[in-house]
């Protein structure tokens, strides 16, 4: 079955038709318009003035609807590897449904939860200014939404347009609970690129044939990471490559493969979505070159590539036109590994076919980088560049109020019961994150005490050659629920410095609540004094994750001009669950516009 490429014409009718409602905002204004209107020509000039209203109002509505998603959390039997099992889904999806919003709108998701885990939903690259309240992160801005509950999630979409995606921020869970956040361009805005015929999503994801909850949960009784996922997956499809276990000769059904149709001579746009758990992935597509438009809902200089590389949490927008000889050719990801640890290494496909072309036609198989190749995902990176256009900028910071240094590190703490005495544990400034008991932004806003301390370090306790010989004594790391207080308007840099601290890693980081710019990045320890020299700060990429490289350091900028509390946390989910992760307390403004929004009615209770 051929996958239905999203037309834009097809928005034209979709928007509309997503329980959208129009904000009535305007029509107050003619209602007291029609009251006050006198005078001479007092006919003429209110129907006149009516007129021009309603031409606004409409112009209005079209571009700040208000879009209505129900979500219900659930459990389905899924069967992928020839192996059956139940998953958590979202409307019974795997992957769950797309959310269709334009510029400027406002975007309510009813969640219901009927799994038996509590659930929160983080809307992954969405600013959020001044609500919190909406981001998802359980524990964090909110409590879970337990089982039998539900809770709906209210914000606007202002000043994005692009590709996102949402995912379950408790647990394991997004391991099936994912899906895109496809937001375009307000009405009669066009694309800064050729505009495409059809568009499609592609998520990379990962696929456990067992129960993801109870491997975890097992590997943290012992001390020890969980056992690599089975296969990697593209729309929740591993592809025809991986064989079922219990017949080795017996490839996975073609159910088990996505396809999409091409039409010869036509330009697709293909919205990339890496919601994979652990894995930095190559993407490539036989016999064709990608143009890169878009990473993290923000436009870029246009490229092109053989390949991309996509980190968890990251987007990216490419353009692909199908001029090649007709055929049936493999999209494919695996892995980009650069470090001593074991990942799924496996190779997940599926089908680009041009239309005509029968189904029984063997696809043409993409040449990758080789999964250690550093030097193709330092040239690739590199590559990235901010559009800085007069209609889209790029405001980096040029003044810097406040420096941070966080090391990167994995340990070793006491636990009696593990099964070497020891748990890994993860660190930013060698402080493994405690999650609370609580939401951060409630004890936040209302001023609870004893549940968060606003001392974490600016810098790492102790300067050391972090990305010397490997260091494998005096492993243990300090726990604390420590957050960082920041200024509100103040303007951020912050270094992120890998480790070899039990072994060097690439690490993509995520922050809630802000993009912010990659101005620097390099191998080794990073050096004040001769480092910055290098910066970009003229169109450096604009995004909301950014990979940390193996034994290397990265330097990002952003204005702290969004008060709440923000999480920042490694989008690798075995180490989150380690600890690596910290979170910002961005303080209120001066005047209500710069504060933080009161909570919602029906926020979930701990």
């Amino acid at each position: 079955m051929f996958h239905p490429f999203h037309h834009y014409k097809y928005y034209e009718f979709l928007l509309p038709h997503i329980k959208t409602h129009k904000k009535p905002k305007r029509t107050a204004n003619i209602r007291q318009q029609k009251k006050n209107g006198n005078g001479h020509n007092s006919w003429y000039q209110g129907s006149l003035f009516l007129f021009l209203c309603f031409i606004g109002f409409l112009t209005f509505a079209a571009e700040a609807a208000v879009k209505k998603y129900q979500f219900d959390v659930q459990v389905k039997n899924v069967s992928r590897l020839c192996h059956d099992k139940p998953i958590v889904t979202v409307n019974g999806m795997f992957p769950g449904p797309t959310i269709y919003v334009r510029e400027g709108d406002r975007v309510l998701v009813n969640v219901t939860n009927y799994a038996q885990y509590n659930m929160s939903i983080h809307w992954h690259g969405l600013k959020q200014y001044r609500n919190g309240w909406a981001d998802g992160p359980a524990y964090i801005t909110q409590c879970p939404i337990q089982t039998g509950h539900s809770y709906t999630y209210d914000f606007n979409v202002t000043g994005q347009r692009g590709t996102l995606w949402w995912h379950a921020h408790i647990l394991w869970l997004r391991a099936t609970v994912y899906g895109a956040i496809v937001i375009m361009p307000k009405e009669g805005t066009p694309f800064p690129f050729p505009q495409p015929y059809q568009e499609t999503n592609i998520i990379l994801g990962e696929w456990w044939n067992v129960d993801v909850e109870k491997i975890v949960n097992q590997a943290n009784k012992l001390g020890l990471p969980p056992q690599t996922s089975d296969a990697h997956t593209i729309n929740g499809k591993p592809g025809p490559l991986f064989p079922c276990s219990e017949k080795p000769l017996n490839f996975s059904p073609i159910s088990d493969t996505f396809a999409m149709e091409v039409q010869w001579g036509k330009t697709y746009l293909l919205r990339v979505i890496n919601a994979a758990l652990d894995d930095e992935l190559f993407f490539a597509i036989a016999g064709h070159n990608m143009t890169v438009v878009e990473i993290d809902a923000v436009y870029t200089k246009p490229f092109t590539t053989q390949a991309i590389l996509i980190a968890p949490g990251q987007t990216t927008n490419v353009l692909v036109k199908a001029d090649q000889s007709p055929n049936r050719y493999f999209m494919a990801a695996r892995p980009f590994n650069d470090a001593p640890i074991p990942v799924d290494n496996k190779t997940v496909t599926a089908i680009l076919q041009y239309k005509g072309i029968p189904n029984n036609v063997v696809p043409v198989l993409p040449k990758m980088p080789a999964p250690n190749d550093t030097n193709f995902a330092l040239n690739y990176n590199s590559k990235l560049r901010s559009l800085n256009t007069p209609q889209f900028p790029a405001n980096v910071p040029l003044k810097i109020n406040r420096h941070l240094l966080y090391t990167i590190g994995l340990g070793q703490n006491p636990c009696p019961t593990c099964q070497n005495g020891t748990q890994l544990a993860a660190s930013l400034n060698n402080i493994t994150f405690v999650m609370p008991k609580m939401g951060l932004l409630q004890s936040h806003y209302f001023n609870i005490s004893g549940v968060f301390r606003t001392d974490f370090p600016d810098n790492p306790p102790v300067p050391f050659n972090y990305t010397g010989a490997p260091l494998t004594a005096n492993l243990g790391t300090s726990l604390g629920t420590r957050l960082s207080k920041v200024a509100f308007n103040s303007t951020i840099e912050l270094v992120l410095q890998d480790t070899n601290l039990l072994t060097v890693e690439s690490h993509p980081f995520h922050l809630h609540g802000y993009n912010f710019f990659v101005v620097g990045s390099g191998i080794g320890n990073f050096d004040p004094a001769k480092d910055p020299a290098k910066f970009n700060l003229v169109d450096p990429p604009e995004r909301n994750t950014v990979g940390v490289p193996t034994g290397g350091w990265t330097a990002i900028r952003f204005r702290a001009d969004n008060p709440g509390v923000w999480f920042m946390h490694c989008h690798l989910e075995l180490h989150t669950m380690w600890g690596l992760k910290m979170a910002f307390v961005v303080e209120n403004g001066k005047s209500p516009g710069e504060s933080i929004l009161p909570p919602p009615n029906g926020l979930p209770p701990c």
